[in-house]
Parts: structure tokens; sequence; C-alpha cells
């Protein structure tokens, strides 16, 4: 089955300690009920977008380090989901829930490659039988 990034949208200043009890709850049921549907391969929230760290690499073959998120945004990716969904109608029916249980936009998209159990790996790194 193909595999889906759901994406949790934060705003630059959000600060985790300011989830109430509500929305913690509300998440943690989503998180059972995607794990009691084999539905969940990994999630996990991200530090903040202030401690990030971006790499460029730079036309003389250096690689430049910059702190902060790559993208300079008022919003930024707080943490994410990796499903395992029969189709994008499925994976958007699971993110639909993610969206309100998480009270905040999501963002889904297909993971057409992986390394992933049952996921599909890139053509160049297929093995030739």
């Amino acid at each position: 089955m193909p595999h889906y990034l759901v994406a949790i949208q934060h705003p630059d200043n959000f600060d985790p300690s300011t989830v109430d009890e509500a929305t913690a709850h509300d998440i943690n049921v989503l998180n059972d009920e995607l794990e009691d549907a084999g539905a969940r391969i990994f999630a996990g929230g991200l530090s903040a977008a202030s401690q990030a760290k971006s790499l460029r690499p730079q036309p003389n073959g250096e690689v430049l380090i910059t702190d902060g998120p790559y993208l300079e945004a008022k919003e930024h990716v707080g943490g994410f989901t990796i499903l395992e969904a029969a189709d994008m109608d499925e994976a958007l029916a699971w993110a639909r829930k993610g969206a309100i249980a998480c009270r905040t936009p999501v963002e889904v998209r297909e993971i057409p490659y992986s390394n992933l159990p049952n996921g599909t790996p890139h053509p160049s790194r297929q093995r030739k039988p």
C-alpha cells in the first residue's frame, strides 16, 4: 500500500506548553486509532523552527550551514506522521481527523518511493532479479 506524509502546520511562535489537555487527549486517541488500524508507520513532533539548521550547497563545493528553517514563512512543519493507506482518499480521511485533533492545518503528500516496510523503492534502488 502507498505511504503518505501528513505534516502538521504550526505558526512560528507555537509554544508546545500551550497545548491543552483536551487537545493532547484527542491526539492520543487518534494515534491509538491509527495504531489499531495498522495505518501509522511513524509519528513525531519537531523542535521549533528557530532551532533548525539549513544546509545549502555552494558553487565552490562547500556547504553553507545557517540557523533557522530552509524557508522563511509564518508557519512551519511542527510534526508529522507517516501513514500507510490504500489511496489518497483514505489518507485524507485520516488527515481530516488529524486536523481536528491537533486543531491546526495539515498537509498530505504521497511518498511515491520509500524504503519503509511495504514501500516501493525508487527505480534506481530496485534490485534486479
